[in-house]
């Protein structure tokens, strides 16, 4: 429960209804932001990058790693002690980049999905972000949206907030607008509070409090500091990190055990061990993967796809439902009134405002003196929040129309149809006064607006024509009301189905005298007893990249469906030109799917792939179904109902334009561009993501598998060990930071989209990795020692350790190409398509060579300068490994897929 900063009862404020008419002026916002400050809460404490180096640090075995650093200073081993410290730092350095690019990817994705809010400013409704609102702005409110700042509500209609957020009561709440004139009463329930939203009907409020002043500032202030939690596969990577430490450590400390049993001095095996763990433990793990996932988070932001929440880039691989709306979505949501129905006529309209024309059969039509096309104009226009604005330039001789809008595309449709009649808002205001407003509503299926013409009171109805129509008795024939028989209803529901065939989306027009005294708000009241007028058939049409989206799902094994409002003509039309349905699937309706039990339902949606005429709640249902099919759904939406299907879905996507905040809140991914095609891109950079991700564990684990085995098995032959403590320190610089990071901006295999989804609950180690990784590990090690126990044969030991020094890097090297593909040859792919790669390996080999050639370095890495002889014989036994990988690639892997 809160308690509100206003007064019990009431305050008083003085509005100028001038800047109330007009909202404040571009530069009194400006001053006032600079006066107020931005409408943003404080996020409490961040890292600072400083923070995030020393975290470097913080390690358990680097803490040790320290130690011993120290204690080789303190014995003489200056040379040993610089060296090792320096690679300590250039590790820390390069988890540094890591962890500082990951927040800063987190914040500028945080600034991206930042929320948006309607402004009066300079008398022009704006779309400005919310943090730019400041105090007197005056803000337009509707249904789904979420409240900006805290402010005072002075225009409204049907207005009810759900204040749950601050007062734990779930009812919404009603608000009133305050008294009208320049000294003006505000009641407590005229107010209304930053985050909470609104559930109905409309609203102009002026702002009084922003930022850390407001009610939800307060709270913010007490509550700054939330951990983010990581994500599913980062968990399990951790968990599996434990494990690997776990074992690493006993056999670190085995290899310690056996060395002293064997003579070596404790100081050297305890640096040995200390250095192998360094080398074995992939502490980086959980690091690099947020470091993918947040570079592949900004290239899905090139894509114009805005991820809310990580764990979703997982969830995208296993896609393989796409629920879609039409509108907007898979069509250009540009509507253009095509048709009209009028006294049983279809009238035509074609071209723009400077050069329109009405025609009936060819034959020309004045709407202003048609009484019946003049009245449905004049609904289209009243029953409208669409604010449509015309500009027209000269551009060679030729008069060009820009057309623009703010609201609803539907609406903006409708009401450009309207002034292209000759009947605009200037028009219509100048006859009737809009007394109220009863919201359209997605279950009632309809909007109606109460207005006053010539001292009477009428409403206003659109909607759907199969709804509107029962509600009618009667007909508006050459300006005189008449019964509508049942042969009429015919005509209209004809006239219906061939404008829908035609890939028409319909609206029906109606009004109705109302009777003084009579509760303006109530629906059930006010729509009945209807004059029906006419019918509105506009189209939308399919985006043209929709068409390759929809092909790249199907290959990609993931089955589009498309629900919507829309008539089951019209929806049919659509998905039959995308080519989203086919033969076989079956179209069903709303009202079909309320006579279906859940189980039904659970049968029917295997073979359906069109929803037409649903209301948000069957879109829950339909989820539902998918999901207890075993399906990984993601579903759009972008109305306030939308919010709960949204949020069942396996991945939830708003729209970024269309898009009500609570929509975006309860989504997982937000569309700036609510195109279909973007989603499959999105699906299509997450399969990247997780395949890039397997990538660098397949890398960073058979690497350090490699490692471990090799002075584990050196260990039981009671060899010398074949690498010193600073040379397995030198292989986890070299080997494990930038070829590993660079991996995780790989391109993707050119066939990922013709892969079936993964598995939901599938193993980071599926389809083989796990022992790929032991064998290719097992087969590192074997190579290096192999050449070790080679080189002691014909040189000594300080030769025998370089070259097993050399074998043991090259092979990782090479290795980091093999990984760029599970089921490509890397002469498929190309050397150098990830240019990343090719430079983090040259700069390895670079930092590698200088270890032996530099006499400074070579005296410190216990190195000796290799001849030609020594060459070969690295490079033969480090091309073992990449004759087999490439073997089983080619010939054993192809069959495995086969079977």
């Amino acid at each position: 429960m809160f308690q509100t900063k206003k007064p019990e009862n009431s305050t008083i404020y003085f509005f100028n209804d001038e800047s109330v008419k007009n909202g404040l002026s571009e530069q009194e916002a400006r001053k006032r932001l600079l006066k107020y400050g931005h409408n943003v809460l404080d996020e409490g404490r961040k890292l600072t990058a400083f923070d995030i180096f020393l975290d470097q640090f913080k390690d358990f075995i680097v803490m040790v790693l320290l130690v011993a650093t120290l204690i080789s200073a303190l014995m003489g081993e200056i040379a040993d002690a610089v060296t090792i410290t320096v690679i300590i730092i250039l590790n820390a350095i390069l988890g540094f980049v890591q962890e500082y690019r990951t927040e800063q990817s987190l914040d500028a994705l945080k600034k991206l999905s930042a929320p948006s809010s309607k402004v009066l400013r300079d008398g022009v409704v704006k779309e400005i972000p919310s943090e730019e609102i400041t105090v007197d702005d005056v803000i337009l409110l509707e249904a789904g949206d979420k409240v900006p700042a805290d402010a005072i509500v002075f225009e409204s209609s049907n207005l009810r907030i759900d204040e749950s957020i601050l007062t734990g009561e779930s009812i919404p709440v009603t608000k009133e607008p305050v008294e009208i004139g320049n000294r003006r009463v505000a009641q407590k329930n005229s107010f209304i509070y930053m985050g909470t939203v609104v559930t109905s009907g409309r609203c102009k409020a002026l702002v009084v409090d922003v930022g850390m002043r407001t009610e939800m500032g307060k709270i913010a202030g007490m509550i700054k500091n939330i951990d983010d939690s990581m994500t599913p596969l980062q968990r399990r990577l951790d968990k599996l990190g434990k494990v690997l430490v776990t074992g690493s450590l006993l056999i670190c400390a085995l290899v310690v055990v056996m060395g002293i049993i064997r003579g070596e001095s404790i100081y050297y095996m305890f640096l040995s061990g200390v250095s192998l763990a360094v080398a074995a433990i992939p502490e980086g793990l959980p690091a690099v993967v947020t470091v993918s996932l947040a570079i592949g988070v900004q290239r899905m932001l090139k894509r114009n796809a805005i991820v809310r929440k990580l764990p979703a880039v997982e969830t995208l691989g296993c896609t393989n439902v796409i629920c879609t709306d039409k509108t907007g979505t898979l069509t250009e949501n540009k509507m253009t009134v095509k048709k009209f129905f009028v006294n049983d006529n279809v009238v035509e309209i074609e071209g723009k405002s400077n050069n329109v024309k009405f025609t009936i059969n060819s034959r020309k039509v004045e709407p202003i003196y048609d009484p019946a096309l003049k009245r449905l104009l004049e609904i289209g226009c009243m029953c409208n929040n669409a604010d449509v604005k015309i500009e027209k330039a000269k551009v060679r001789n030729e008069v060009v129309e820009d057309v623009k809008y703010v609201g609803d595309p539907t609406e903006a449709a409708i009401m450009y149809a309207s002034i292209l009649g000759g009947v605009s808002k200037e028009y219509v205001e100048k006859k009737m006064k809009r007394i109220e407003e009863i919201p359209f509503d997605s279950d009632r299926k309809r909007m109606s607006v109460i207005i006053e013409e010539n001292g009477m009171i009428y409403a206003f109805t659109k909607g759907a024509p199969d709804v509107i129509v029962e509600l009618c008795n009667k007909i508006l024939k050459d300006g005189r009301e008449v019964s509508l028989s049942q042969i009429e209803k015919r005509k209209i529901l004809d006239a219906n189905e061939k404008f829908s065939k035609d890939a028409l989306r319909v609206l029906a027009f109606a009004y109705r005298r109302l009777p003084k005294g009579v509760r303006y708000s109530d629906p059930s009241i006010v729509e009945r007893d209807l004059v029906f007028v006419g019918l509105e058939g506009m189209i939308d049409p399919p985006r043209r990249e929709v068409y390759d989206a929809v092909l790249k799902c199907k290959l990609a094994g993931i089955k589009p469906i498309m629900i919507t409002g829309d008539h089951k003509l019209t929806a049919t039309a659509i998905a039959d030109e995308l080519n989203i349905r086919s033969k076989t699937d079956n179209i069903m309706t709303g009202d079909e799917i309320d006579r279906l039990d859940d189980k039904k339902l659970n049968e029917a949606v295997e073979n359906t792939t069109v929803y037409a005429r649903v209301s948000p709640k069957h879109k829950l249902r339909i989820v539902r179904a998918l999901k207890s099919r075993g399906y990984v759904v993601a579903m759009t939406g972008d109305g306030v109902n939308d919010a709960p299907a949204i949020k069942e879905a396996d991945i939830g996507i708003s729209m970024g334009k269309s898009g009500t905040d609570v929509a975006k809140e309860a989504s997982s991914m937000i569309l700036t561009d609510d195109n279909f095609a973007t989603i499959v891109a999105a699906i299509e950079e997450g399969r990247i993501i997780y395949d890039n991700i397997r990538k660098f564990i397949r890398y960073l684990l058979s690497c350090n598998i490699g490692e471990v085995i090799t002075m584990f098995l050196a260990a039981l032959s009671s060899l010398e060990l074949p690498l010193v403590p600073i040379q397995i320190l030198m292989v986890n610089l070299v080997t494990d930071g930038l070829p590993a990071l660079a991996l995780g901006l790989d391109p993707a295999d050119k066939d990922i989209m013709n892969l079936k989804p993964r598995k939901a609950d599938e193993s980071i180690f599926a389809n083989g990795l796990g022992i790929r990784i032991g064998i290719v590990g097992t087969l590192m090690a074997v190579c290096t020692l192999s050449s070790y126990i080679f080189a002691l044969t014909y040189g000594t030991l300080d030769r025998a350790r370089t070259i097993a020094f050399s074998t043991l890097v090259m092979v990782e090297l090479i290795h980091s190409f093999e990984c760029r593909s599970e089921r490509h040859l890397i002469f498929e792919l190309g050397l150098f398509t990830n240019k990343y790669l090719v430079v983090a390996v040259i700069a390895s080999f670079l930092l590698f060579l200088s270890t032996i050639y530099i006499p400074f370095l070579s005296a410190v890495f216990r190195t000796i300068p290799l001849t030609w002889f020594d060459w070969l014989v690295v490079v033969f036994f480090s091309s073992i490994e990449f004759v087999f990988n490439n073997l089983y690639t080619a010939f054993v892997l192809p069959k495995k897929e086969a079977k």
